[in-house]
């Protein structure tokens, strides 16, 4: 057998060709103490996660909840077939395809921008208050949300009194449709946008500071230092980040909508989400709505599956690395 020249340097490391793959059984019980610990979260995602997926098969059915899902009559694709045939639908996508952009351009910066603000903070005692400002919204439920722009931007809110009080007419931007799609990003931004920032932060955080130093030294600015040292260390989190956002391109929120739904009409706020539970559950047609349902989870799986392909075409990691 012969040794090569670095296992001679260093005896106690051994080269791949000499290493040996252990048997299965030996690797468990080896780590026999991480197993116990892994199965009761392997066991709450196959009971939550995946044991629900089994009823998807409604989609498939004249589903009728008093015979199960054992006696219920097959339908085939005639679900899909009307679904496909119904201009709600349509009329439901593209009000998730036309919310999902608005959000895409203007949520998705914030909190990257939001992150590199408070980066740029020194003050460590004043980047902890003014991050746990901006993370207190997202402890709030869409209730009580959307009750605060109500009495900021509703009818009789505080906006509109204050135009009444200059003689400068009113505008009840809650019940607008025109603007219904920057209303409910701005709810969006004001509540989830603290939140999104912290794998942002943990991205910032690995960044080697002695590179800002050298930087500094060589006479690096602020702006340059930030160009080419900080973007580029937060560039795969970003792409990350990309790539699950389009993968959730047609889940632009269900309690949101809902509650703001009587506002300004099912024309403007009827999503996929809202349209399975109004004419699916609601009119107890499951079958329907499991079929808009599982429509929305293919075209979902296509899109992250099509943006992780993409991203890998262009050098990054995106959601595994090749």
């Amino acid at each position: 057998m012969t040794i090569s020249p670095e296992t001679k340097k260093n005896p106690t490391r051994q080269s791949p060709q000499t290493h040996v793959r252990l048997h299965w059984r030996i690797r468990l019980r080896r780590d026999k103490s991480l197993v116990i610990m892994t199965i009761p979260a392997v066991v709450l995602l196959v009971v939550f996660n995946y044991a629900p997926l089994f009823g998807l098969i409604t989609a498939f059915q004249y589903y009728d909840p008093l015979v199960g899902v054992w006696h219920s009559p097959w339908a085939g694709l005639e679900q899909f077939t009307t679904l496909l045939q119904d201009p709600l639908f349509w009329r439901a996508l593209q009000n998730t395809l036309y919310l999902s952009l608005v959000q895409l351009i203007l949520f998705f910066p914030i909190p990257i921008v939001l992150a590199l603000l408070l980066n740029t903070v020194l003050s460590e005692r004043l980047r902890n208050l003014i991050q746990s400002i901006v993370y207190l919204p997202h402890f709030f439920s869409w209730v009580l949300t959307i009750t605060v722009f109500q009495q900021m931007l509703g009818g009789a809110g505080v906006l509109n009194q204050f135009l009444r009080q200059h003689d400068a007419g009113t505008w009840d931007i809650m019940t607008n449709s025109h603007t219904f799609a920057l209303l409910v990003t701005f709810q969006a931004v004001w509540k989830e946008a603290g939140w999104g920032i912290i794998v942002f932060l943990a991205a910032l955080a690995a960044i080697d500071t002695h590179l800002y130093e050298s930087a500094a030294v060589d006479g690096a600015g602020r702006w340059r230092r930030m160009w080419h040292i900080t973007l580029p260390g937060m560039r795969g989190v970003i792409v990350l980040m990309l790539v699950l956002r389009l993968g959730n391109a047609l889940t632009v929120g269900f309690e949101q909508l809902l509650l703001q739904r009587a506002a300004v009409g099912h024309n403007t706020a009827d999503v996929l989400d809202t349209f399975s539970f109004y004419y699916g559950i609601a009119t107890n047609n499951y079958s329907y709505g499991a079929a808009a349902g599982l429509f929305k989870s293919v075209i979902s799986l296509l899109l992250i599956w099509g943006a992780n392909k993409l991203v890998h075409a262009f050098g990054e990691d995106g959601l595994y690395r090749r």
